[in-house]
């Protein structure tokens, strides 16, 4: 949907940027860069069918798609990034946008025409949330695809394709109510060896009134935490530095085993034994939620230096009665207590977060709660979008807005928020960093990375620096970029 729900964080490579119209959905940021990437893994030399696979959306849906590759390479398939060849393309959808969703509906044009006019043989798929919401008319109306899948049923992929090559179409769209996929080990697609994204919750129980996430994703679950510390175990022990727990809502993380003699493990308790593999592992979540989060966390993040001090904590309106329409489940004042409770704990922490501008209902009044609420707390990132309905959803059959209002107010909330961000990178100039050093620079002439805030840095180091965390002094910044030097004289630790 074009609208905010929640989950975070991230994409690859995450990068926080303030668009228009456009909006995530569930808090799930959605990094435009990696829209459409096509995933590639190492090929087995036994193996004999070519896969082609391309995803859209959220961090979560390129988590998923890790996990169907991971699948499908145990069925006898290697990936291709030549569509032409490929035996089996399939794309990871995302429902959240109507742009996403027309940008999908154009891939399966291109896929149709490949099929009809070079390969034949070729079968389409379509999987995740747009595969959950539309269903049989992918199938029996518009008969563009072989098989569609949704987020619970990747399982069942080699079963649906044995349906395809029978000559029946297939379709598995049964939201479940216990699968999170903890036992597979997702391959990892496109990587570049730094950081990664672990799932940790699947589906959500909130029902915002915008958004589409639990019919198309379901009931809320939580993974198994001796799954998730393996699996974080292992990235570091294969040269990994940073991890983000990902879920709609990871602040509900709750695990209970069938055995009654082991602890529950809330997100506190999770976070805390992801940060306890090593100090030199960077641990990042998304996304969370006002009315879940709660002060064990907020101490397990003072109590681990590798935990970073960044908090996406989407507020959506700084109105209640706003809030209330959108059922939110939280208040301004909520906000403002976790703000001051984190600041208290540790004043270096920041913040970034979602606004839907445009609500249906929201006055005058209740925009400038928004704004007033922007100009006290400072969001280092934020993404700010005019509210677009989702069909399926409460809010779908409200009164819209007129949209030159709701552009007017959009247009203020981003100024403000620029001016916000300005003032951050402005802050950190003359100061010595640490960032996370993910690649050389396009022109090969320095390397980028980022600081524990996600801030994207450009400074004078090596080919050797990849991989390491190293101190940078700021010299210069603009909106979205800080630039420096790598810092010789800085007493902090090079990981």
């Amino acid at each position: 949907m074009k609208n905010l729900s929640s989950c975070h964080i991230l994409l690859f490579s995450i990068i926080f940027a303030i668009a228009k119209r456009e909006t995530p959905f569930m808090e799930k940021i959605i990094d435009e860069n990696k829209q459409g990437t096509k995933l590639v893994l190492e090929e087995k030399k036994e193996n004999t069918k070519k896969l082609f696979i391309e995803s859209y959306g959220c961090a979560m849906n390129f988590s998923d798609s890790e996990i169907v590759a991971s699948i499908l390479n145990n069925q006898g398939y290697n990936t291709t990034q030549n569509l032409e060849e490929a035996d089996l393309v399939l794309v990871n959808t995302c429902s959240i946008r109507d742009k996403a969703e027309q940008t999908i509906r154009k891939r399966l044009q291109k896929y149709n025409a490949v099929k009809r006019d070079i390969n034949p043989s070729m079968k389409v798929g379509v999987l995740g949330c747009m595969a959950e919401r539309l269903k049989e008319k992918f199938l029996e109306e518009e008969k563009i695809v072989d098989l569609v899948v949704g987020p619970d049923a990747y399982k069942d992929i080699p079963n649906l394709l044995n349906e395809v090559e029978e000559g029946r179409d297939a379709i598995n769209v049964i939201l479940s109510k216990e699968e999170t996929y903890g036992d597979i080990s997702p391959v990892r697609l496109n990587s570049n060896g730094i950081n990664a994204f672990v799932s940790i919750t699947r589906g959500c129980d909130n029902m915002c009134t915008f958004c589409v996430v639990p019919f198309t994703r379901g009931r809320e679950r939580s993974r198994d935490w001796k799954s998730i510390i393996e699996e974080c175990k292992d990235l570091f022990n294969n040269g990994y530095k940073e991890v983000t727990l990902l879920g709609q809502n990871v602040d509900s993380y709750y695990y209970t085993s069938s055995n009654p003699d082991e602890p529950v493990i809330t997100f506190a308790k999770l976070l805390e034994k992801v940060a306890q593999i090593s100090p030199d592992l960077l641990v990042r979540f998304s996304t969370s939620h006002p009315k879940d989060i709660t002060d064990d966390v907020l101490h397990t993040m003072a109590k681990y230096e590798n935990i970073c001090k960044n908090i996406h904590l989407p507020v959506q309106s700084g109105s209640n009665k706003v809030l209330d329409l959108m059922n939110r489940k939280h208040t301004i004042s909520d906000y403002y207590k976790i703000f001051d409770q984190l600041k208290e704990i540790n004043p270096d922490i920041q913040f970034s977060s979602d606004f839907i501008i445009g609500y249906p209902g929201e006055e005058d009044e209740d925009f400038n709660d928004t704004f007033e609420l922007i100009k006290k707390i400072k969001f280092i990132n934020s993404y700010s979008f005019i509210f677009s309905p989702r069909p399926g959803t409460v809010a779908a059959d409200l009164n819209l807005i007129d949209k030159k209002i709701s552009m007017e107010r959009l247009e203020k909330i981003q100024s403000q928020l620029y001016d916000n961000q300005m003032h951050m990178n402005k802050s950190l100039e003359h100061k010595t960093i640490n960032v996370l050093v993910e690649n050389l620079t396009e022109d090969k002439t320095g390397v980028f990375g980022r600081s524990e805030y996600m801030t994207s840095v450009i400074f004078n180091g090596k080919k050797d620096d990849i991989g390491k965390i190293v101190p940078v002094k700021i010299n210069k910044s603009n909106r979205s970029t800080l630039f420096g030097e790598r810092d010789f004289s800085s007493n902090q630790k090079v990981a």
